[in-house]
């Protein structure tokens, strides 16, 4: 069928003609080169002037007598015939695999695209696409070839969208004849494991091994250590015959210096994550033929999907480095939460994901890595992608972040990114040019579709937002054991929800910020909120000038004997009496030593919390009434803490009714 002839000036690569019959921008055509015979060639533009329409075309190539595809050495000529290219001339030039993952139909075509498997193992693939362009849509569709060859999947699952892989496609049946397949669920192989079974009450519970080196524990905590404490937590561990949170923390107590209680207080926070287990998670059963594993991290905190993406694919790689697992596919869904670029910070995970992406290669180990901002993804990790599937983009950063990256990306390729219809997809890594691919159906059902057992009444957002009152949003603390955690334990028993006020403190001394949570119904510093672990802060303006004086003899010397003191020992004797009835000192081993009480008020920061405070429409039986403010906490301390900013809100407390 013939399109027009070529007109205008013309090079070895690009040449328009004038539309004689209907064509497509993204058509296939060809044209009988003198020299080369006929020459594969695309439609990148179609432009109306005046009574004419004009097609602009890049070259692809010609085959020569070898077998060998090349480019054109001399231009075609004005006049030459642009004829619509047949299939079988297309699969001839662009040397499509024949078999492979099936992603979709070459746009405008009836040519399906295969990728190769053995390629996407040990070169990865990236999905990048803007919010709403189908970039989980096409990453199912992979999924599903994946399945179908029994490779073991490992999915990194932030919103809960891939267990739907289970189900099968019942909404699309119209598409099913064009793509040649039909509706299929995997729910014997697909396993659902979640970290926080809270949130995601069907998923199996996901527990990491407790057993840490010195490197995996401090590279977990939730602050860095100065050189003092690192050196302290290492003769911890080296005392330790088997690593645990309670006996390292025991361990720690024993330990004379101040800096201990920080280190003791990072350990605390890990240990109530629950996320470690000296059970952990089998991970044999993780990584298997056959099997999809989706780690489904929905409404978990993000500082938890941190550790356990570090710690899960850190072990996960030593074992496949032993050849303990077999080869597998991992998957991570909005890599720029778990691997982001080095201006936007640095996650607990990146460093494992840069390993995988330069060495996973070497040991069957494959990578897909998807996002919707690739811009924020580390460019390292996006540069060692060979095939990418790319959606509609329009982000200028975002689209300057893949023409950097990707190889074969023009400037023409980069308008096109931006117009890509939702369904449509730029592959690349395929062949030497990027192809524009029809994404099939899903097989399966589409994760972004809620699946519904009871059909439910739409939401009226503009009524709800109505409706809404602020007031009803209330700042608290929870604490990890939920009332049905209590009931399991306790049997059915009442349980009375208490709000008691409290302020967290950002705090500043020296070089060091941190966070200190206090309860303003009886003005005490709270160091667990779970147990309840709690004491008073005596204000330090209340010590004369000889009991300021005592405490700092306490602190410079770790402890003393009374006859030691700098001071006489009638004076010694009434602090001693005084602070000891005030439970501001405790009688170890023959000497006195400062409480807590007494402690913080010198190192404050060993008593930091890591509570994070949420927002929460809750409900509760009492609700307490403050006795002091921030501004009186804050006085406790004088001059020696400098509060940079105060958050009011509530400890939420749970009291057991028989």
């Amino acid at each position: 069928m013939i399109l027009g002839k070529i007109v205008g000036k013309l090079s070895t690569t690009e040449f328009d003609f004038v539309v004689s019959s209907y064509a497509k921008k993204f058509d296939y055509v060809q044209v009988f080169h003198k020299d080369h015979g006929y020459t594969l060639c695309q439609i990148v533009e179609l432009i109306r002037e005046n009574s004419r329409t004009l097609a602009k075309c890049i070259a692809i190539g010609f085959k020569d007598n070898d077998g060998r595809v090349k480019q054109i050495r001399t231009p075609f000529y004005a006049g030459d015939e642009v004829l619509l290219a047949d299939d079988e001339f297309i699969k001839t030039i662009i040397q499509l695999a024949e078999t492979g993952a099936y992603v979709g139909l070459l746009e405008g075509r009836n040519i399906p695209v295969y990728l190769n498997l053995n390629n996407l193992l040990t070169k990865h693939v990236a999905v990048l696409a803007k919010s709403g362009a189908g970039k989980s849509y096409a990453v199912g569709v992979l999924l599903e070839e994946i399945m179908e060859k029994k490779v073991p999947l490992i999915i990194l699952d932030p919103h809960g969208e891939y267990t739907s892989l289970k189900f099968p496609n019942d909404s699309d049946n119209d598409l099913f004849p064009k793509f040649n397949i039909s509706p299929k669920g995997y729910g014997e192989s697909v396993r659902e494991y979640s970290p926080d079974n809270r949130f995601n009450k069907d998923a199996i519970p996901l527990k990491l091994d407790s057993k840490l080196n010195s490197v995996e524990l401090l590279h977990i905590l939730p602050a860095k250590l100065s050189s003092a404490q690192s050196g302290i937590l290492y003769a911890a561990l080296k005392n330790l015959n088997l690593f645990s949170f309670d006996e390292l923390i025991s361990e720690l107590e024993e330990q004379e210096s101040g800096q201990k209680w920080s280190i003791i207080n990072m350990l605390d926070y890990l240990r109530k994550l629950k996320v470690f287990s000296a059970a952990g998670t089998d991970y044999s059963e993780l990584v298997k033929p056959g099997k999809c594993s989706v780690i489904n991290f929905k409404g978990v905190d993000p500082v938890i999907q941190e550790i356990v993406a570090y710690k899960l694919l850190k072990d996960l790689y030593m074992l496949r480095k032993s050849g303990s697992i077999p080869p597998f596919f991992l998957v991570v869904e909005e890599a720029h939460n778990f691997c982001p670029e080095r201006g936007f910070g640095e996650k607990k995970s990146s460093t494992i994901l840069r390993d995988l992406a330069s060495e996973g290669r070497k040991f069957g180990l494959g990578l897909c890595v998807i996002s919707q901002r690739p811009a924020r993804v580390e460019k390292s990790i996006i540069s060692q992608c060979s095939t990418q599937l790319i959606l509609k983009l329009t982000n200028p950063n975002d689209l300057k972040a893949v023409s950097t990256s990707v190889e074969g990306i023009t400037n023409e390729t980069e308008r096109e990114i931006r117009n890509l219809p939702v369904g449509s997809a730029l592959v690349t890594g395929v062949v030497d040019l990027p192809l524009m691919v029809n994404v099939r159906v899903r097989k399966s059902k589409h994760g972004g579709e809620a699946v519904k057992v009871i059909e439910e009444d739409a939401v009226d957002v503009l009524k709800e937002v109505e409706n809404f009152k602020e007031d009803d949003l209330v700042p608290v603390i929870l604490p990890k054991t939920s009332t049905k955690d209590l009931k399991v334990m306790h049997g059915d028993v009442n349980i009375k929800t208490f709000l008691v006020p409290s302020v967290m403190l950002t705090c500043e001394k020296g070089d060091n910020e941190f966070n200190l949570l206090f309860d303003l119904y009886k003005g005490e510093l709270i160091t667990a909120v779970e147990n309840g672990k709690h004491f008073p802060v005596p204000i330090v303006s209340s010590f004369s000038i000889q009991e300021v004086a005592f405490i700092e003899e306490f602190v410079k010397n770790s402890g003393v004997k009374p006859q030691d003191m700098a001071l006489s020992d009638q004076t010694v004797d009434t602090i001693l009496h005084k602070f000891y009835s005030m439970n501001l000192l405790e009688h170890k081993n023959g000497q006195y030593v400062l409480s807590d009480s007494l402690n913080c008020l010198h190192n404050p920061s060993a008593y930091s919390t890591f509570e994070k405070i949420e927002f929460k429409n809750l409900k509760y039986d009492v609700k307490l009434n403050p006795k002091l403010s921030a501004e009186d906490i804050a006085k406790k301390f004088g001059d020696k803490l400098a509060v940079k900013e105060h958050k009011e809100c509530f400890i939420v407390v749970y009291d057991i009714v028989k």
